[in-house]
């Protein structure tokens, strides 16, 4: 490829000597205002207006605008902070770093964590602002990487990421259940047991009740979501002062910052002191979901990677505090508290008392949907925008956006579908589910390490509004280090000796997800993908076909030969 060309540009196509269809890239108009410097200049006149966003993202991105954009700098920030859900996600797995080390392993394992999961937040950023469309870091790889390796590359980072998002949904509405079920408990003094399969059928009904929010239109989701970040500051500042004022005995410094007891099993004590590192990367992930609703957010190009930013920043330093009140304040002992259901629920319940202690949980759990309520919106409009490219099976259901709602109803509901079969895993063993939780974090932080990787590597980047300068290439590559680091820790037992039930299974979970994408390309992918799709143009009939002779999948406009070729298929 002529190395004044780019991948993933608006792209004509032709028929090359062995018959397939050649992808011509020449630079969009996006790339044709770049200054000496790389960096994007505003749209000439033609593409301004009333409708500039759109503008971009047909002429530069080739795609063609379907959504409203709702979402301004509030909304968008709001949203970014609630894929973390840093009050209710801290209490669904502070048992980690507890069982790693005790409350020092909390506190420093946060900030040693948090500053790797910041290079990797500001890295997807700074892609976002330059690529601000609803594909995500899937559509980067084809403006990243060299075109002979862009389909199989964006092949694969696609379905990685996607199967991490499903995953993550799964584990939030999992998660939300048990802390729903922890307030009903709590308010019976825990006479009421909790069985798996009254986890699992709660959280089937939750799960339902996310798909029917994410059906409202996208003017009503901007307006809840804009409320969000407001209700989880004031809860977690409140719930901090609360315990620092009505926890009697409070433990002393040298506890909180120094006391290592590990319980996990594992020997030395610094390695199980890595385990704690889970709790912050699990929290701390998911960093691209902003970036599937771009072609929601108005001015996405700066306010996506801003909103991503603040977001994380506001979570990594929120959170250090946060652990560091809980260790204070969780009395003399880790053993006690892990013994809990919910051990963060049970130190509100311990210093506030029981109609403290409910308050605190069922805010947790509101705080836990709307990360569902967020992260299943992010993942419907991912399965839009493969499917839009075609990566997705029978692709011209999950394209269609409702006429009333103006929200691709149908990739909800399948979202929804999938997230509640996952979790029927649950029924079988808690062990399992538990390695699909894991692997939610290790697969979107690989998903996001592949366009940074190809970033540094092939140095076909050209920066948006949003970008770190010099410093880019060393953040980069540190997230990159990071994210292989962690992702061993992941797929690691927490306790040792290894017995059936202590196993984890995110192994197992992630070598299918790998071997899953790689024989799906092989067995269709490679009949006919050749990355992310431009709209707007007819191709020959003959000349789009699979190794069958017939048309491939995909319901976006390669051209109509192809439309009709998917709806056979």
């Amino acid at each position: 490829m002529a190395k004044d060309t780019v991948a993933g540009d608006v792209i004509s196509p032709s028929d090359s000597s062995d018959g397939h269809v050649v992808r011509h890239r020449t630079r969009s108009i996006g790339h044709l205002s770049n200054g000496p410097d790389g960096e994007r200049k505003d749209l000439d006149a033609a593409q301004e207006g009333a409708d500039s966003d759109d503008a971009q993202l047909q002429a530069e991105f080739g795609y063609k605008p379907v959504f409203k954009r709702e979402f301004g700098y509030l909304s968008t920030f709001s949203f970014a902070v609630s894929i973390s859900g840093l009050f209710a996600t801290t209490m669904t797995t502070y048992s980690y770093p507890l069982a790693a080390g005790g409350p020092a392993a909390a506190v420093w394992c946060w900030l040693i964590a948090g500053s790797g999961c910041m290079c990797l937040a500001f890295s997807v950023a700074e892609l976002v602002s330059a690529y601000p469309t609803s594909g995500g870091l899937y559509y980067t790889v084809s403006r990243l990487a060299p075109q002979k390796y862009v389909p199989v590359i964006s092949w694969i980072t696609g379905w990685i990421n996607l199967l991490g998002q499903i995953a993550g949904v799964a584990s939030s509405e999992y998660g939300a259940a048990q802390m729903l079920l922890a307030a009903v408990s709590m308010g019976t003094d825990f006479k009421y047991e909790i069985t798996e399969n009254t986890t699992v059928g709660v959280m089937a009904a939750l799960t339902v009740l996310t798909g029917l929010v994410n059906s409202l239109s996208t003017y009503w989701i901007e307006k809840m979501t804009k409320g969000y970040v407001i209700f989880h500051i004031a809860v977690l500042v409140s719930g901090c002062i609360a315990l620092l004022v009505k926890t009697e005995n409070k433990n002393s410094a040298s506890f909180v910052f120094t006391e290592i007891e590990s319980s996990s099993g594992w020997q030395p004590k610094g390695f199980s002191f890595l385990f704690g590192f889970l709790s912050v990367a699990w929290t701390m992930t998911d960093y691209d979901a902003t970036a599937h609703i771009t072609e929601e957010i108005s001015n996405p190009a700066k306010k996506a990677p801003w909103a991503i930013s603040a977001a994380m920043t506001f979570t990594y330093i929120g959170g250090f505090l946060f652990n560091i009140v809980l260790g204070f304040c969780m009395g003399p002992s880790s053993a006690d508290i892990l013994g809990a259901y919910q051990p963060v629920a049970m130190i509100f319940y311990n210093s506030l008392g029981k109609a403290g202690g409910i308050f605190y949980t069922v805010c947790g759990f509101i705080i836990i949907k709307f990360v569902c309520f967020t992260a299943l919106q992010a993942t419907a409009r991912t399965f839009f925008a493969f499917s839009r490219d075609r990566l997705i099976p029978f692709s011209h259901l999950w394209t269609q956006v409702s006429p009333i709602s103006g929200t691709p109803l149908t990739s909800v509901w399948l979202s929804v579908v999938l997230c509640i079969l996952i979790n029927l895993i649950g029924l079988g063993s808690y062990t399992a589910i538990s390695g699909v939780f894991n692997v939610c974090a290790i697969s979107l932080d690989i998903s996001y390490c592949i366009p940074i990787a190809c970033k540094v590597i092939f140095g076909q980047f050209k920066p948006g509004p949003w970008h770190m300068g010099r410093a880019s290439k060393y953040v980069n590559t540190w997230a990159c280090i990071w994210t292989a680091f962690v992702s061993v820790i992941f797929i690691l037992p927490t306790e040792y000796p290894v017995a059936a039930d202590t196993m984890n299974y995110a192994c197992v979970f992630l070598v299918a997800i790998f071997v899953f994408a790689y024989l799906y390309w092989i067995v269709r992918g490679k009949q006919f993908y050749t990355g992310p799709l431009v709209e707007g143009y007819e191709a020959p009939q003959e000349a789009v076909v699979d190794a069958r002779g017939s048309g491939v999948s995909g319901e976006v406009a390669e051209g109509k030969a192809v439309e009709a070729g998917e709806k056979e298929a």
